[in-house]
Order: structure tokens, then C-alpha cells, then sequence
């Protein structure tokens, strides 16, 4: 019986410890050294990054809200309005010039881009390359808003994680000047300090 008694403590006290509710973590308090509970803010979501990812893909914005940094999402919003508008735009341009080629090609003179009297004002040449070019604008505006689609997913995921990131006085960069008395000069640098 003496010899199970370590191993009866040992499993007594280890499930008296695994019985902590998330308000009895506690941590040193770096200003009073005392010890102080945690909140429920700062422990660690292992789904947060996830969620916000799924947030924002299903609407863009959202997983920065999940993630409560409100600023971005006017930036979403005025990247993806930006990048929609100008492909709406590039689009009804195309549609202009594709529908006067169409009437210059069978044989017509009262297309959008012919004087009155029927002289081009744009040749035929001339509106095949703004139809290229309206085309290729198109296609780029379409790339750059599924780009920025896929731009705020990865916001809002790398946000979820660095959001659970403990940044303590106890970690600094900071910048440094020295005057060097042997040299009669300055010289700069930065230090890495951490504090255990």
C-alpha cells in the first residue's frame, strides 16, 4: 500500500488541476508583479483564423468585423466597388465600339463615332484597337477585383492569428544613437531587448 500511495497523489492532484475553468488562468500582472486572473480575450482560438476566413468569404468585410477591426472594412469595400466599377465601365466602353465596328463592317455611317454627314471620326483601325484595349482593361479589372476578393480572405485569416499574438513591454526594438568619442562620430543601430 506505501507504494501506491505516490501514484494515488499523483492522480488526485492531476485531475484537480485539469479542472480549471477559463476565468482560473491566471498571469503576472507586469506593472504590480501580482498575480491577476486572464481573461477570456487572450486565450488562444484555434478556430478564429478559420471562422474569419469563412466569414469573409462568404461576405466580403465580415471576417474583419469577426476579427473587430472595422477600419478595413470600408477598404474592402472601396476595393472590390473600385476594381467592379471600373470593369462595369471597360464593359459598356467595349460594347460601344464593338456595336459601331459592327455597323462599319456592314456597310453603315451612323455608328456613335461618324460625323453627321457619315466621315469617320475613328477609322475602322482605330476602333479595332480601342476594342482590344477596352477588352484588355476589362479582363484586368475582372482580375483585379477577384484579386482583392482573395486579398481580404487572407487579411482576415492572418488577422485571426496575429490577433491571438502577445506583445509585451518585455519584447521592444528600439532605435539607438551613439556618439563615438574615438572616432568623433555618431553611429546608429537598434537593439533587441528581452526582458525575462
Amino acid at each position: 500500500m506505501a507504494r501506491l500511495l505516490p501514484f494515488i497523489l499523483f492522480f488526485i492532484t492531476s485531475s484537480i488541476g485539469l479542472a480549471q475553468k477559463t476565468g482560473d488562468v491566471l498571469q503576472i500582472d507586469a506593472v504590480t508583479d501580482t498575480l491577476v486572473p486572464l481573461s477570456s480575450d487572450y486565450l488562444y482560438d484555434a478556430n478564429r483564423p478559420s471562422k474569419a476566413a469563412f466569414y469573409s468569404a462568404v461576405l466580403p468585410g465580415l471576417g474583419q468585423a469577426y476579427n473587430k477591426k472595422y477600419w478595413k472594412i470600408p477598404l474592402v469595400y472601396a476595393a472590390l466597388g473600385g476594381s467592379v466599377f471600373a470593369y462595369i465601365t471597360n464593359d459598356n466602353e467595349y460594347q460601344r465600339l464593338r456595336t459601331a465596328f459592327q455597323i462599319r463592317l456592314a456597310g453603315g455611317t451612323d455608328d456613335e463615332f461618324s460625323r453627321p454627314d457619315g466621315t469617320p471620326i475613328i477609322s475602322n483601325n482605330g476602333l479595332e484597337r480601342a476594342q482590344k484595349v477596352s477588352q484588355r482593361n476589362k479582363e484586368l479589372s475582372l482580375l483585379i477585383a477577384a484579386a482583392f476578393y482573395a486579398i481580404q480572405i487572407i487579411d482576415a485569416n492572418v488577422d485571426g492569428h496575429l490577433s491571438q499574438f502577445d506583445v509585451d513591454r518585455n519584447l521592444s526594438l528600439l532605435p539607438y544613437m551613439d556618439f563615438n568619442q574615438s572616432t568623433s562620430g555618431s553611429s546608429y543601430g537598434f537593439t533587441l531587448s528581452y526582458t525575462f
